[in-house]
Parts: structure tokens; C-alpha cells; sequence
């Protein structure tokens, strides 16, 4: 698991993916994944892999499939900086205000990280009134206090700078936890997969892309460049067989495998891709489940309505808790992730 602690541990929101992309680029040219590896003018790191058969010569024209899974997370960027030096935030990415109480975060400038504390505007629970106790402040009410002066702030934040909550990576039961889950997971995969192919007739188009929690803008640009037959996102998507919430509400289930996005509100997934995976999964006896997501959106929407229309499918691992801190995911639906990946490849 230290592949994946080194992503979720390294800060990269939309528009700032320069350090998450460094970590997968040295980490692809260390493993020798690729024949060639580029970065588009938005950002997307593209690594190409030629076909590489068990038998014989590679097809003159082979298949070509585009693997997209975006390196961003959600976050902040600094947007007001006041006298006394708290910041005033940008969110860039979807957060529910409830999970963003007295949290740590890490404020990334050009001269180093700092750490900082962000709360809510208003009145501690000692002296707040009853209506104010219960009154949930929107997003833009947090700030964030960086135990310096005014001038220091001023001195090392710039407006822009991002910031991002700031939690550990830990194994707890049968499960990982983490901050940004959401999407390095859907990063890991997709380096494990490739790792594990020895032998394929595809070509392959791996995309970390970026700025897809703010619309799935990089995968738009990557899947125009490309140009694919095929496309696969590779994400997460909700896991909430949780206390409070109607089972017929769950979307996935924690442990029973990778989900087969069916659709989500971006996009109908290619039923015989579907089917196609299923009986992948089925032949290597590996735990794979459907799963429809009412709302939200990720890059297979953007693959799919590229140039003429791409046969598309999302698979997406379940996560609890998502967009906070404290994401959590099965290891089972780990391995079952990259290990599907790799055996649909090597069927192509």
C-alpha cells in the first residue's frame, strides 16, 4: 500500500497537478510502463503503450483504448488574504460544510507547505446562541488561521495558492482510510493493472487527467488528442450501506468488487462493455458489482462525446465517506480493481 499512501499524501488540486503528476511520471519511467510519455497543455500526463502480443506480429491497425483516470482532488485556493492574516477560500471541487470543522490543512506556497488550522466564522460553542449553534455556514464562510502575523502571511501566500485538508493514511480492519481517496485510488489502479500486463494486441492510452472535479475539463482536451476506440475512466463512486441511509440508496457495496458503472448522471456506459467485463470477471473468478450513481459525473463523459462518440464504460471502486478526510475503501474492491483491469486488457 505505500504506492497508494505516497498519492494520497501528496497535495494536488484542480489546476496544481504538477505534484501528483511528478510522483506518477517518475514512478511510470522508473517501472518502464510505456514506450512514450507526454504532457497535453492542460496538464494530463499521457503514457502510450504499443502492442505487445503473446504470439506473432501486433496488428497494423490495433485497437486503440484510452484508460483515464484523473489526478486531482478536491480542495481550495486562497482567495483574500485580511489584515490579520487568516485566509479566505476559493473551493475548488464539491464539499459538504458539515465535515469541515476544526480540521488541519496544509497551505502550499512557493516557498514551502504550512500548516493551518481552518473553522468557521462565528462564535464558539461558550457563547454562541442556540440558533447559532445549529446555523451550518456555507463553504465560503471557512477560513483558515495559520498562527502567524498578518505580515508573515503575506510574505509567503499568495493568492491562488491551494490548500487542502490534511489527514493521515491508514489501515483500519479489512479497509483503507484516507483524504483523497477520491481519486488516487482510481491512479493506483491504473498503474497496478499496467504492471501486471505482460502481454496485449491492444494499444494502450493511460491518462492521469486533470480538473475533473471541476467538470472533467482535462479528459475533454486528452480524449479529443487520442482519439480512441475504446475508453475506460477509471474512478470511485459511492459505498453508503451505512446507518441512515435506505439500503435502496447504497449504490455499492463495501467488499463485493470494482463497480461496473451502469450510468451516473454524465453517462450511459456501453452495455456490452459491461457485459464484456462481467464475463472477464467471471472467467477469472473476480468479484465485480453494478452500480448506479443518481447523481455526479467523471471522465467517461467527456471520452464518450469526443470527435464522433466512443464506446465508453466507467469502473469505479466504492468508497465510504467520500469527499472528507476520512474516505474509507474495502481492500478487496482494491485488488479486485487493477486485477479486472488487467485480465480485460489481456482479452482484447
Amino acid at each position: 500500500m505505500k504506492l497508494l499512501q505516497a498519492l494520497t499524501q501528496t497535495p494536488s488540486v484542480p489546476g496544481r497537478e504538477d505534484r501528483i503528476r511528478k510522483v506518477i511520471q517518475d514512478y511510470v519511467t522508473k517501472q518502464n510502463l510505456f514506450d512514450e510519455i507526454t504532457v497535453d497543455a492542460m496538464g494530463s500526463l499521457i503514457g502510450v503503450r504499443r502492442p505487445r502480443p503473446e504470439k506473432g506480429k501486433a496488428s497494423k491497425k490495433p485497437i486503440k483504448v484510452m484508460l483515464a483516470a484523473h489526478m486531482d482532488q478536491i480542495g481550495f485556493l486562497v482567495r483574500h488574504i485580511d489584515e490579520a492574516g487568516y485566509l479566505r477560500l476559493n473551493p475548488v471541487g464539491g464539499f459538504d460544510a458539515r465535515n469541515l470543522f476544526a480540521r488541519k490543512v496544509r497551505v502550499c506556497t512557493t516557498q514551502g507547505d504550512l500548516p493551518g488550522i481552518m473553522n468557521a466564522s462565528g462564535k464558539p460553542i461558550h457563547i454562541a446562541s442556540d440558533a447559532e449553534k445549529k446555523k451550518i455556514p456555507e463553504v465560503t464562510e471557512f477560513f483558515v488561521d495559520l498562527g502567524l502575523t498578518g505580515d508573515q502571511v503575506r510574505n509567503s501566500v499568495l493568492i491562488g495558492d491551494m490548500v487542502v485538508l490534511d489527514g493521515p493514511f491508514e489501515e483500519v480492519g479489512n479497509s483503507v482510510v484516507s483524504q483523497c481517496l477520491d481519486n488516487r485510488v482510481g491512479c493506483w489502479a491504473l498503474l497496478k493493472a499496467l504492471e501486471g500486463l505482460k502481454h496485449h494486441n491492444c494499444e494502450i492510452y493511460a491518462v492521469w487527467t486533470v480538473q475533473e472535479e471541476v467538470g472533467c475539463r482535462g479528459a475533454q482536451g486528452a480524449a479529443y488528442g487520442v482519439h480512441p476506440d475504446i475508453g475506460v475512466a477509471c474512478d470511485t463512486t459511492l459505498c453508503c450501506k451505512t446507518p441512515g441511509v435506505p439500503d435502496e440508496d447504497r449504490v455499492s457495496v463495501a467488499g463485493d468488487g470494482v463497480c461496473l458503472h451502469v450510468m451516473d448522471s454524465s453517462m450511459i456506459s456501453d452495455i456490452g462493455l459491461v457485459a464484456q467485463f462481467e464475463a472477464v470477471a467471471k472467467a477469472n473468478s473476480i468479484k465485480c458489482q453494478r452500480a448506479i450513481l443518481p447523481r455526479g459525473g467523471q471522465d467517461g463523459a467527456m471520452i464518450q462525446r469526443s470527435r464522433s462518440g466512443v464506446r465508453t464504460i466507467a469502473l469505479a471502486c466504492p468508497v465510504k465517506y467520500i469527499h472528507t478526510v476520512t474516505e474509507m475503501t474495502h481492500k478487496d474492491d482494491l485488488e479486485s480493481y487493477h486485477t479486472l483491469l488487467t485480465a480485460w486488457l489481456e482479452s482484447l
